[in-house]
């Protein structure tokens, strides 16, 4: 148990920087947006609707978004560019980032002990495992690029 928390412990860390800085860059982004050109735009009602919506109610979204795939980062961002205020925000990022550091610190370390204990006892059937994850990710990588590619040539 002790090497589970030790790993959720630095994924923590390194979550709490990671998406703490992507919502900075965010922050950053809106700041200098209202410096450009998308100025006018952004002072529209519609958009300080949206971002009244957002600063109310992205929390639960942000703290949520890290039990997905792909979507926490964007969420993150939003948060920023939208200047969700940080008494909003913080809490969201400690509760979704301890979420996301224990799923993975539990899920990891427990596939890592099963690859090694198969290692171990019979390692060309563990070969054999890795390979054929590795295929799969590849097929999903080679499959998601060529129907990406087919949508923009139909459009």
């Amino acid at each position: 148990m002790g090497e589970v928390m030790l790993t959720a412990a630095g994924l923590y860390v390194i979550v709490l920087l990671r998406a703490g800085g992507t919502y900075a860059v965010g922050r950053l982004a809106h700041a200098g947006a209202q410096r450009s050109r998308f100025a006018e735009r952004m002072s529209g009602p519609r958009f300080q609707r949206v971002e009244r919506a957002i600063q109310r109610w992205g929390a639960p979204v942000v703290a949520v978004s890290f039990l997905t795939v792909g979507f926490q980062t964007a969420a993150n961002f939003i948060a920023g560019t939208m200047r969700m205020p940080l008494p909003r925000y913080l809490p969201a990022l400690f509760l979704g980032g301890a979420a996301w550091a224990l799923v993975y610190a539990t899920v990891g370390v427990g596939a890592l002990k099963v690859l090694g204990n198969l290692f171990a006892e019979n390692t060309a059937l563990a070969v054999a495992v890795v390979v054929a994850l590795v295929l799969l990710v590849c097929g999903v990588v080679v499959y998601r690029r060529r129907n990406a590619v087919r949508a923009t040539e139909e459009a």
